[in-house]
């Protein structure tokens, strides 16, 4: 009861700021939060991280398939199977490579 009572006076303290600071605010937040997000470096960051995934992904793909085996329904086998056929030879939202 203690967890939700602080949840509500949390949440009445957000709108209650919220109001006050207006739409002209929001468009501030907005406006930095695009300038944050167009940056190179922020960029570069994500483009690797996301590229770190796919390879952990697949050598997991590889690691639990061995495991597993012919233990997947075939709906699901065929499934995966598309997905990664799509994804290898789309490029990402990111575009290339800066680095």
């Amino acid at each position: 009861m203690r967890y939700k009572l602080t949840f509500v006076v949390g949440l009445a303290i957000g709108y209650v700021i919220g109001t006050r600071a207006g739409r002209e605010r929001y468009e501030q937040l907005r406006k930095s939060a695009r300038q944050f997000s167009q940056n190179p470096a922020v960029r570069n960051a994500a483009e690797t991280a996301a590229q770190t995934s796919r390879q952990a992904a697949g050598k997991a793909f590889h690691a639990v398939s061995d495991k597993v085996g012919d233990h997947v329904p075939d709906s699901v086998a065929e499934r995966v199977r598309s997905l990664r056929e799509r994804s290898q030879g789309a490029e990402d939202d990111w575009g290339t490579t800066n680095t």
